[in-house]
């Protein structure tokens, strides 16, 4: 059986127990995960005994290339695909349908129950997310790809690291160190933010020059074909002045930073609540000081997304379990002064939490290399 086969049979158990006849799949995301396809404009309609694609013209090769075996209901171009999704529905005679309604537009919605009025629909929002928070090892081995991809980028991209290079400059040269090294694209849009700019944890990339401050944050990670890696670092941009404050104060925070994520690290075992992990990190940092510039959450899971379950907030409900990634990168941010964060990247085993990241954390790595 294949690992699509597999999730697939995972997700069947939880559809007969929740008494569906057919759970529609509509996140493109989750019909990747289901079946291996990497198109779009394509549902998933999975039912006992029965898993049906429902796609178009366009996708009638790659459907066959990508999930040999899998049936697919192929609409005309003058159907849309909410009206194909209406079809097929009332084809497999389902009374109960379930569907993602965190996805599913209302107008899409309204479209499909419009036409399929003798059906009873039962919205959900982490069906297909709650497997896919525990990664198999065929996922874990394209995550640890993502990230060699990832880390091999960054050795090629400190030799880019020059006075008079933007921020701009720079974002560019790591999109395309990550390409040329085999990845479909950076995971998201690489932050690049000189001196205080690092004090804007999702800075956008700007002409300011990496001379124009001491230091530097970098945040990264690379698509592989389908999943994806997360990184920050931060690093002096030269060689600081050995009595400046800025430099004093810059080495604290990242020691800080530093110790929070060893101290959520640590914390990392099966069956620990989400929120004791954030509060791990925020206790240290809140303890130094600093706990009004730590204003996001300690980390998140990564897989097919960049930003998926589970999520390690202070409001979260759960607990780990082995075969969950995910990040820790707790960050202090001083308006116009600072900024700083340190991210991994960690997989969650019975034997306890393992860092698949090795990036170096010390700022002035590059400056000796």
């Amino acid at each position: 059986m294949s690992n699509f086969a597999a999730r697939r049979d995972k997700l069947l158990s939880q559809i007969r127990q929740e008494g569906l006849d057919v759970l529609l799949v509509t996140n493109p995301v989750n019909v990747t995960y289901l079946t291996g396809f990497s198109g779009e404009a394509t549902y998933l309609a999975l039912a006992p005994g029965k898993t049906l694609a429902i796609s178009d013209g366009r996708f009638v090769e790659q459907l066959g290339e990508e999930c040999p075996g899998l049936e697919a209901h192929i609409r005309p171009p003058s159907q849309t695909l909410a009206d194909a999704a209406s079809e097929v529905l009332g084809k497999m005679n389902a009374a109960t349908v379930g569907f993602e309604s965190n996805h599913l537009t209302v107008a899409e919605f309204e479209t499909i129950e419009g036409k399929s009025r003798s059906i009873g629909w039962k919205p959900g929002t982490s069906r297909v997310e709650s497997l896919r928070a525990i990664k198999d090892d065929g996922e874990l081995a394209q995550v640890r790809e993502a990230i060699a991809i990832a880390e091999n980028a960054f050795a090629l991209f400190k030799k880019d690291l020059r006075p008079d290079k933007t921020e701009k400059q720079l974002h560019d040269a790591m999109e395309f160190h990550i390409r040329a090294l085999g990845g479909k694209t950076t995971s998201f849009p690489t932050i690049v933010a000189v001196g205080a700019r690092a004090a804007l944890p999702h800075a956008p990339p700007t002409a300011r020059r990496l001379g124009d401050a001491s230091f530097v944050l970098v945040d990264w990670g690379a698509s592989g074909a389908f999943y994806k890696s997360d990184l920050t670092r931060v690093l002096w941009t030269h060689k600081p002045n050995s009595n400046s404050p800025l430099r004093a104060k810059f080495l604290h925070v990242v020691d800080v930073v530093r110790q929070a994520q060893r101290a959520a690290i640590a914390r990392m075992h099966v069956g620990v609540e989400f929120q004791e992990i954030d509060a791990a990190a925020r206790s240290i940092i809140a303890d130094a000081g600093f706990g009004p510039y730590f204003n996001h959450s300690l980390g998140h899971g990564i897989g097919l997304q960049i930003h998926e379950a589970p999520f390690l907030r202070a409001s979260s409900t759960g607990k780990l379990e082995a075969g969950m990634v995910v990040t820790a990168e707790p960050g202090i941010y001083i308006p116009g002064e600072v900024g700083v964060r340190i991210e991994d990247d960690v997989l969650i085993t019975a034997d306890g939490p393992v860092t698949l990241t090795s990036v170096t954390h010390s700022p002035d790595d590059w400056l000796s290399g």
